[in-house]
């Protein structure tokens, strides 16, 4: 076990020179030497090579890299290990390993394409070679954001030695790449408003846990927090004028994860879930906005959650206001996909939404106002079963959040599809009701003393629909692309959670014989974890540390392959 006070070089090597870094995302493939450490100077020079736009975001992350370096002076805080020998139910020496190369001043980044630009499909993959002898180490990528993805690899890699220095532990070679494209998380920021600095820490975390889109679900029902030039009345249904976004946020945020390799996409759910804001343009331009949502009779119900309102497609100058809207904010936003929602529209609100959808299928690009844009919408706009629309283009990418079956279906038609299913992927399930005088909570005792019938309370959802809570191992053990052909599966309180979603869309879940990891990930997500913490990303505790300090102690069966 480390233990950083102490930092000792021979903490960190065992007899066999095993290496005790664990960097998450595990990478594709990683070649370990057996020479012994290698000394890395504090002062590590850039040696870049290749022309074109980005040369300053390489740069710059890699003086971020270096700054973190010295700054957190890292060293793991769980390590890998077998399962310990325990004395059955009654009836090696460490040694220190002193480095011999040369220390490493030097890092040669080679990149194919500097002018490349962080959108969709552009080329992530890396190698980082550090050989026995050399005074430098190697990075060559085809784009600067496989360089980002580097910098990330070997900002764990290069740990503390315990006298002031820095060591890699073995000499390594690193060929990676991610199995997705699209690897992202969601932000909701108009059922309740997150400052831009709380956005700037979960844009940190993605980054380092190399996932490369931030998925901003803009407004809701519930509130406008933009302001907008086109319509500055919007922003009146903003909770306060504290919690608003100017268009100087919205750039700097931008500016802020794309020197960070990740992308923002937005979006703005329509024609459901729209009442704020809209409604500022024109009262008539939403529809069922002062209805009571629940009725408290579900056959009448005209919302999924309070408050209701969707736009009202039969009113024409709905249309306008949409247009102006979206004009705006595509200027805004650089990404080349654009969310426009399209989920859980309610036909007690009204009756037809075709209108809509076909309005953005007859020019969809166009509507947007970016004519290079690809449009994303949720699967509900295919597979609804009260509303679907009759033809939707099949460069639009659709969005599932249900079930496994869904992704099938949508691949089998063609579509490119993001899998966010929330039986496994949904980060805020489990935390029960928000509404208020649920009676439902009011059972002071079990209806089945038996406890072999689940209920609301008592083993059953305590009112979160998507219950239970996603642990990270949930997470990690999702099987995303159950049921596909290859042709198919190929297209492409958060942390530390959102890590296992990094692993498992990154490498994947399961090592060289198609076993799944999840045992061997505990550890190396604990200590992803401590790292997160360190990098100043506010993330829970997943077990006592004990457990991160004794691996595989906690583990719930002794044999290590009963998750397969």
């Amino acid at each position: 076990m480390r233990i950083a006070a102490v930092g000792t070089l021979a903490l960190l090597l065992s007899a066999a020179g095993a290496v005790k870094v664990n960097p998450l995302p595990a990478p594709r493939d990683v070649t370990w030497g057996t020479s012994g450490p290698r000394g890395v100077s504090k002062s590590l020079k850039l040696s870049l090579s290749g022309v074109g736009a980005n040369k300053k975001v390489v740069e710059d992350a890699f003086s971020r890299m270096l700054d973190s370096i010295n700054k957190l002076k890292w060293t793991p805080a769980g390590v890998e290990a077998p399962i310990p020998v325990f004395e059955s139910f009654p009836t090696a020496d460490v040694s220190r390993r002193a480095a011999q190369a040369a220390t490493i001043s030097t890092a040669i980044v080679t990149v194919t394409d500097l002018a490349a630009d962080l959108q969709q499909g552009v080329d992530e993959s890396y190698t980082l070679t550090i050989d026995s002898t050399s005074s430098a180490l190697k990075i060559s990528t085809k784009s600067a954001w496989g360089a980002l993805h580097a910098f990330t690899t070997l900002q764990q890699l290069i740990i503390a030695d315990g006298h002031s220095g820095f060591i890699v532990e073995q000499p390594v070679r690193i060929v990676d790449k991610p199995i997705y494209p699209w690897r992202a998380v969601m932000i909701d920021t108009g059922r309740n408003f997150l400052s831009p600095v709380k956005i700037r820490e979960q844009i940190d975390g993605l980054a380092l846990a190399k996932l490369n889109i931030l998925h901003w679900h803009l407004d809701d029902t519930q509130s406008w927090p933009f302001q907008l030039k086109t319509y500055p009345q919007m922003v009146r249904d903003a909770y306060s004028a504290r919690e608003q976004y100017s268009h100087e946020d919205v750039v700097s945020l931008i500016t802020y994860a794309r020197a960070r390799g990740v992308r923002i996409v937005p979006e703005v759910d329509m024609p459901g879930h729209s009442a704020a804001g809209w409604k500022q343009i024109d009262p008539q331009i939403v529809t069922c906005a002062n209805s009571w949502w629940s009725n408290d009779d579900w056959d009448f119900h005209t919302a999924v959650q309070p408050n209701p309102g969707q736009l009202d497609i039969m009113y024409p100058k709905t249309y306008d206001a949409v247009k102006g809207v979206y004009k705006e904010l595509s200027g805004m936003f650089a990404d080349n996909v654009f969310h426009v929602g399209g989920d859980e529209l309610q036909t007690n609100c009204f009756n037809f939404s075709s209108h809509v959808r076909s309005w953005f299928q007859a020019d969809h690009k166009a509507n947007t106002g970016n004519k290079t844009r690809q449009l994303m919408m949720w699967e509900d706009v295919v597979l609804s079963s009260d509303m679907p629309a009759k033809t939707v283009p099949k460069d639009i990418i659709m969005q599932s959040w249900n079930s496994n079956a869904n992704i099938k279906t949508l691949t089998s038609m063609g579509y490119q599809v993001v899998a966010s299913n929330n039986e496994f992927l949904y980060l805020d399930c489990g935390n029960g009701d928000y509404v208020g005088n649920q009676p439902d909570y009011n059972v002071q005792t079990n209806p089945d003393p038996t406890g072999a019938t689940p209920s609301f309370n008592y083993g059953g959802s305590g009112g979160s629909w998507c219950a239970p809570y996603k642990t990270w191992q949930r997470i990690y053990d999702f099987d995303i692309a159950a049921n596909l052909t290859s042709d198919e599966a190929s297209r492409p309180k958060m942390w530390p959670r959102a890590a296992a979603l990094a692993e498992l869309v990154w490498s994947g879940n399961r090592d060289a014989h198609g076993k799944k990891r999840t045992t061997a990930f505990t550890q190396r997500i604990g200590n992803f974890r401590e790292y997160l913490v360190a990098n100043g990303v506010q993330a829970a505790p997943i077990f006592p540390k004990y457990c991160l300090q004794h691996p595989h102690a906690c583990d719930l069966f002794y044999n290590q392959t009963v998750v397969q």
